[in-house]
């Protein structure tokens, strides 16, 4: 078999499955993309390289997953691309004091506890040559990420978007990730640098001031054209080409600087106009490549994913604590936060809930943590497993704390 020919069926397979357990998982008020994280899981050794080795290791060869993987952060650039676009960071000083103590609770709080827990973990699963401050700061970013656009799925179908939980958690659900990806770009640097073709310093240096550049030259000129046709609300397709040259052309500049490409793309998407339209016109022009290409960094995840390395009953227990961990923190840290800024203890619960919600976001941090090595194979599939529990838990709370008496307070 040619290796576009093996490339077609694996991305057969994997849209048939990620769409067949998508729609299962919908069945039971579950996001659509749970189920697309849990179908790349079943795709890998998991499962389908346990049950049917032979077939596993045919459909999905070693020499093959190069092309897979090329693939699916095309999509992931363009995921984040979108996500940045869609960023409200004006929604915090809208949403005053209660969106400000939330948000820092729910990064800070999660950051400390994943770093202490991160100190008696460090050992055993971390790499050897990973000093225990980056290891660290990477698992104390990795428990503070909110899953951005899975939050706001899940707002939309308890009809929550509109009341003072739903508004207060997708300001703090934004700026969490802003946070996030901030810390999280500078482990990367402190991991990657000295590895890099750069001096880190240089690294440094040429990373502050492609940032600067972004925020200071390219967001002026940005925010000049009418991007979206007012007649039509949709971009033209030059329009629409001029945005994606100039995202992967940023993901690049990060890339080369030795940060992750998607570091680009969310910075390329930050820095465009504010504009619902636009962000909704970027969304239907690339909704298509996404729903193709985001599937297979669903499957990449699962082929890097084996829960057959937690092996004994001690490496279950040490995934049960990164859960509890990650629960107490984000859960723990913006429920007490929002408790004591006026929300009651129904709201404040919710928002703690819906804060505590990982979804792809925290497979993307993780990606990053494997790729620059800071991490080990086994923590990586427990952190994943610690994502698809905090993510499924979300729906089923939030329900029994009554969406319905929310709506009816607000």
């Amino acid at each position: 078999m040619t290796h576009l020919s093996l490339l077609l069926a694996q991305i057969v397979v994997v849209l048939l499955l990620t769409r067949a357990v998508g729609s299962l998982f919908a069945g039971i008020r579950q996001p659509r993309v749970v189920g697309e994280m849990t179908a790349g899981i079943l795709l890998g050794p998991s499962l389908l390289g346990f049950i049917a080795p032979t077939l596993s290791a045919s459909l999905f060869p070693a020499d093959s997953l190069a092309y897979l993987s090329s693939l699916s952060q095309i999509g992931l650039i363009l995921f984040m691309f979108l996500i940045g676009a869609e960023l409200d960071i004006g929604e915090l000083r809208r949403r005053g004091r209660t969106a400000v103590f939330a948000s820092t609770a729910g990064v800070a709080v999660p950051f400390f506890l994943g770093a202490t827990l991160a100190v008696f973990l460090h050992h055993d699963l971390s790499r050897d040559d990973v000093p225990l401050p980056h290891f660290a700061l990477f698992f104390g970013t990795a428990m503070s990420v909110t899953a951005f656009p899975v939050l706001a799925r899940i707002l939309a179908e308890s009809n929550l978007a509109g009341t003072r939980v739903g508004t207060v958690a997708i300001a703090c659900a934004a700026v969490d990730d802003v946070f996030a990806w901030s810390l999280l770009a500078g482990v990367v640097l402190l991991v990657r640098g000295p590895q890099g073709n750069l001096p880190l310093g240089l690294t440094l240096a040429g990373s502050a001031v492609f940032v600067l550049l972004m925020i200071a030259v390219v967001r002026p000129l940005l925010a000049r054209p009418k991007w979206v046709d007012g007649d039509r609300g949709a971009l033209t397709r030059d329009r629409l080409a001029t945005l994606l040259l100039m995202a992967f052309a940023s993901a690049w500049v990060t890339e080369r600087l030795g940060l992750h490409s998607v570091f680009g793309a969310f910075l390329m998407g930050c820095v465009l106009p504010r504009d619902r339209r636009l962000a909704r016109a970027l969304e239907e022009g690339l909704g298509g490549a996404v729903i193709l290409l985001l599937p297979l960094f669903f499957a990449e995840t699962g082929l890097r994913t084996s829960v057959r390395l937690l092996n004994d009953v001690s490496m279950w227990l040490v995934c049960l604590v990164i859960i509890l961990t990650a629960v107490a923190g984000k859960f723990g840290g913006a429920t007490l936060a929002s408790r004591l800024t006026g929300l009651t203890w129904r709201e404040a619960a919710s928002l703690g809930v819906l804060m505590n919600t990982r979804g792809l976001m925290e497979l993307v941090v993780l990606h990053v943590g494997l790729d620059v090595r800071v991490i080990t194979p086994t923590l990586f599939s427990m952190m994943v497993i610690m994502a698809l529990v905090t993510t499924f838990m979300t729906t089923p709370i939030l329900g029994w704390l009554d969406p319905g008496r929310l709506r009816r307070s607000y």
